[in-house]
C-alpha cells in the first residue's frame, strides 16, 4: 500500500491532474461534448501506451546507457524538485505542462487528442522520469504491478477530469486551481528531496 501511496502521490503531481483540465477546457472551449470526449479518450490511451512503455522497458533502457539506479534516482529526484518548486511558485518550465509556443501550436491544431494533450501534458517528461524511477526502484514484482495499477488509476482519473473539466474550471477557479497546486507541489518537494537522498546513499559515495 505504501508503494502505491508513493507512485501515486508523485504520478498526481508530476502529470499535474488539475492543471491539465484548464489546459483542456481552454484548448476545447468551441468543440463539442462529443469532440471533447474523443479527445480525451484517444489522449489518456496514447499517454497510457507512452508510460507503460516506460515502465515495462525502463531497466534496458538504463542498461543502453549505462545510467546505474542511484544515478537515476538521484537525477529523477532532482527533476522532480525543480518541478515541484514551479508548482509552489506558479511557474511553468514545460515539465509538466505546455510551453507558451507549444499551447500556440495546439490551439491551430485540430485534434489535440496526441499533442498536447498525451504529451507532453500528461506523458511529459517529469512523469516519463518518475516512472522509471518508480519502476527500477521496485523491489518485487508486487512493487512493480503496484506502480502500473497507479499509473492506471491516474489516467483513469485524468480521463475523469477531462470530461468535466469546464465546470471544474468554473468551480475552483484560479484561486482554488492554485491552492491545489501549492499544496501537491511541496509534498512533490519533499518527496524529490527523499529520492535525492536515497540515490546518494545507495552510491556509495558518502562510505
Amino acid at each position: 500500500m505504501n508503494t502505491f501511496l508513493v507512485a501515486f502521490a508523485t504520478l498526481f503531481a508530476t502529470v499535474g491532474v488539475a492543471d491539465i483540465a484548464f489546459i483542456f477546457a481552454a484548448l476545447t472551449k468551441d468543440n463539442t461534448a462529443a469532440q471533447r470526449r474523443t479527445f480525451a479518450t484517444r489522449g489518456v490511451l496514447v499517454a497510457l501506451a507512452i508510460l507503460l512503455f516506460f515502465a515495462v522497458l525502463g531497466n534496458a533502457i538504463l542498461d543502453v546507457f549505462g545510467i546505474t539506479i542511484p544515478a537515476l534516482r538521484t537525477a529523477g529526484g532532482i527533476l522532480l524538485l525543480l518541478i515541484a518548486i514551479d508548482m509552489v511558485f506558479a511557474r511553468h518550465s514545460g515539465g509538466t505542462g505546455t510551453t507558451d509556443e507549444e499551447e500556440i501550436e495546439a490551439r491551430q491544431s485540430h485534434d489535440i487528442s496526441v499533442f498536447p494533450l498525451a504529451m507532453p501534458l500528461m506523458a511529459g517528461p517529469g512523469a516519463i522520469s518518475a516512472v522509471i524511477l518508480l519502476t527500477t526502484g521496485a523491489q518485487s514484482d508486487l512493487e512493480f504491478w503496484l506502480v502500473l495499477a497507479a499509473i492506471v488509476v491516474i489516467l483513469a482519473l485524468c480521463w475523469l477530469t477531462l470530461l468535466i473539466a469546464i465546470p471544474i474550471q468554473r468551480l475552483l477557479g484560479l484561486t482554488g486551481l492554485s491552492v491545489v497546486s501549492r499544496v501537491v507541489g511541496i509534498l512533490l518537494a519533499a518527496l524529490a528531496v527523499q529520492f535525492v537522498f536515497d540515490g546518494i546513499r545507495a552510491s556509495g559515495l558518502l562510505g
